[in-house]
């Protein structure tokens, strides 16, 4: 088999797994979108829906896993549990979190969205090395502030 020829089969084959969402069970490159306070409604069957449409790993996180880091949330081996649970009030905005994401990618998510008929999420981010450590609380106070910043008029 030619060098060429075999380059082209084991590049397919990556493109392959990522799509499949197969990495060899390193979850770090998957792309994954954390969520948070949506109901079993309708706003969270169509998100759920054109995510599963791009392929994209879903998390539901409850109230009791806030204390754990995004990072770990996410799926990302290194980042260790945190093994607290959380026992208070939460937040009750609607929050989604997206990790492994290219910027043509979350603009694709965007547009897909806005196909749908989904309604806007204020609060969305991306996992990034400065970020990954916070826990979901310390992510939602920080959108919650950088929302406020941008929308003045505007209360979540």
């Amino acid at each position: 088999m030619q060098f060429e020829e075999r380059r082209s089969i084991i590049v397919e084959e990556q493109r392959e797994q990522y799509l499949l969402g197969r990495n060899g069970g390193n979850e770090m490159n998957f792309e994954t979108v954390l969520l948070y306070n949506f109901d079993e409604g309708e706003k969270a069957r169509k998100i759920k829906m054109v995510l599963l449409k791009m392929k994209v790993k879903i998390k539901k996180v409850s109230k009791e896993q806030y204390l754990e880091p995004i990072g770990f949330l996410a799926g990302n081996k290194e980042i260790p549990s945190s093994g607290d649970i959380y026992e208070g009030e939460g937040f009750p905005e609607e929050m989604l979190v997206m990790k492994g994401f290219t910027s043509s990618r979350i603009d694709l998510l965007l547009k897909e969205f806005r196909k749908a008929g989904i309604a806007k999420v204020n609060l969305k981010a991306i996992v990034a090395e400065y970020n990954q450590k916070w826990t979901s609380l310390e992510l939602y106070h920080e959108l919650q502030e950088e929302h406020a910043k941008m929308n003045p008029k505007q209360t979540l």
